[in-house]
């Protein structure tokens, strides 16, 4: 049997699994045995395509449904899985410190004009302004017309309920009666989160710039890395030719074995995916209902209409082949969603990208910016996510107020690569400021882990898109290399 043979069978005994599923709602008895059987029988029919086809990308999507059927059937072992991803995780953040300075640097000092280095700079953050504002809008858009958190207080329990954290540390213990959360870390009642959430301006802006290159590195902090590798590169560039030579070929050389380093790493990637399904499901279940799951479906909706209105767009008026594009971004997005997780994927976007016909000169230097101030998927998650804390706490804010509040967005997301627990804590801070009750988190917590795949990949995709865009504006984005993209 071959393997496209093999794939219609899986898909077949999905659909047959699926029957089997639902026939005991239909009054038919069905022993559990027999779905349990029937869904490992389609699991390993997909185990078998994946065999055939030879392919990381497959094997990742493969691992998906590994783990999913892992948590579903088997919690208990799902709900310790988790290690699996965060072992991955962890290899893979070594890599992004080294590799974020060997890129950025090797973006700028490697330029032969100081101008064309001002150029990309201008028109990389024009589109980054433009993609996240209209991010902004329609993620308050969406959840205007959804109206997610409406009706929470009318559905509330008199039992209190426990909302998981995506974050094993912590939970929220969520008093729905009395409209109130306390949080618990380890198991200890805390008066406020394990990570600083009133954060002003003045601590976003100190925020961005490095103290000390080994904490930075330390930290993760991938907004100081930036900045730091940013000045290095405009330092390299006044620097005399033999010595500016030896660290252009040094930080070169940086970046090769970074990515094969990331290589080594990769092979280890369906693992940790498999681990992450399990984990989610087997700690969190298919039953989400109600309220969550429309914040979770005016979310994918809110991005899918996102991609269409702005990114389908840009990539028509820049003439950026689609197909190949969608080609080219396929396997560090679907990694990105797996894992939820950019800089998973980065290596495998950099590489991408450079294989689709970006020069590694922009690549490299717009790339990595895009990651601290192109964040489309996470910003849009703000906006919705900010207006549905107000919509929970019964409170109707004016059209003047969210557009407020959208600005500050624009201004607080820029730091969310820079700051622990990103987007929640961005969320946490700003709706503080328009004195919106932060009780709603503690409900958006349960099902964040689930959002945080699909704006994750959003943020790849549109960074992916920027610096496309950009080589096509610096008349230097390479047609035959696209379209002979494989």
């Amino acid at each position: 049997m071959n393997a496209k043979n093999s794939f219609w069978l899986a898909v077949l005994s999905a659909l047959a699994a699926t029957g089997l599923h639902f026939l005991p709602r239909t009054g038919v008895s069905v022993e559990p045995l027999l779905l349990l059987i029937a869904r490992w029988w389609v699991v390993a029919a997909f185990c078998y395509y994946g065999y055939k086809a030879g392919s990381l990308t497959a094997w990742i999507l493969i691992s998906m449904i590994i783990g999913m059927a892992i948590g579903y059937d088997f919690p208990k072992v799902g709900g310790n899985l988790e290690i699996l991803s965060k072992i991955f995780i962890q290899l893979i953040k070594t890599v992004i410190a080294p590799l974020l300075f060997g890129t950025l640097v090797v973006g700028i000092a490697g330029q032969s004009s100081s101008r064309q280095v001002g150029r990309m700079s201008a028109k990389a953050f024009t589109y980054f302004i433009a993609a996240t504002t209209v991010a902004l809008v329609i993620g308050l858009v969406a959840i205007n017309i959804s109206k997610a958190g409406e009706g929470i207080e009318a559905k509330k329990e008199a039992a209190p309920i426990q909302v998981a954290s995506s974050d094993p540390g912590f939970t929220y213990k969520l008093d729905s009666v009395k409209n109130t959360a306390k949080l618990l870390y380890n198991g200890r009642e805390m008066s406020t989160p394990p990570t600083k959430v009133t954060q002003d301006w003045k601590q976003i802006i100190l925020h961005i710039f490095p103290e000390n290159a080994a904490k930075m590195i330390y930290e993760g902090a991938v907004l100081q890395v930036v900045v730091f590798s940013l000045i290095f590169g405009f330092a390299l560039r006044q620097v005399q030719e033999p010595h500016r030579a030896k660290m252009l070929e040094w930080a070169e050389s940086l970046v090769e074995v970074m990515f094969r380093f990331t290589g080594i790493i990769m092979y280890s990637a369906p693992i940790a995916v498999g681990g992450a399904m399990a984990f989610t499901i087997g700690t969190m279940g298919f039953g989400v209902v109600g309220n969550l799951i429309q914040l979770l479906g005016t979310l994918y909706v809110a991005l899918i209409v996102f991609i269409l209105l702005v990114f389908l767009p840009v990539m028509l008026f820049f003439r950026i082949p689609i197909r190949k594009f969608l080609r080219a971004v396929y396997e560090p997005a679907s990694l990105a969603f797996a894992t939820a997780s950019s800089e998973a994927a980065l290596p495998k976007a950099l590489s991408a990208m450079e294989n689709f016909g970006v020069p590694r000169k922009i690549v490299s230097f717009v790339l990595p910016t895009g990651y601290s101030f192109n964040l489309d998927g996470s910003t849009l998650y703000l906006s919705l996510a900010a207006i549905f804390c107000a919509q929970a706490a019964g409170m109707h804010l004016s059209w003047h107020t969210q557009l407020v509040l959208m600005a500050t967005l624009l201004l607080t997301s820029k730091g969310v690569a820079g700051v622990p627990r990103a987007s929640l804590v961005i969320l946490a801070a700003t709706v503080n400021q328009f004195n919106i009750p932060e009780w709603p988190i503690a409900v958006i917590l349960g099902v964040d882990a689930l959002m945080d795949m699909g704006r994750t990949s959003v943020n790849l995709i549109g960074n992916c898109l920027a610096s496309a865009v950009v080589a096509r504006w610096e008349g230097e984005f390479d047609d035959e290399k696209a379209n002979a993209f494989q």
